[in-house]
């Protein structure tokens, strides 16, 4: 069964953000869909199972952003 999870980023300003960010996440193991929504800075993630919070803020980070 798939896990939704949801966090915010900080930073993102174009679609360019949301792309890096998108890119950086669905690079995780188990992750299935990446949904960013650049004027809140939500971003939903739909896994095989729980993400590491630790994982996924690195990942932002490597976009260059990140988790509020």
């Amino acid at each position: 069964m798939a896990t939704i999870s949801s966090w915010n980023v900080t930073g993102m300003t174009c679609g360019h953000c949301v792309a890096s960010v998108t890119e950086e996440i669905q690079e995780i193991p188990g992750v299935e869909s990446v949904d960013v929504v650049l004027e809140s800075g939500a971003v939903t993630v739909t896994s095989a199972e729980p993400l590491d919070r630790a994982a996924v803020e690195s990942a932002v980070a490597e976009a260059g952003y990140q988790l509020a």
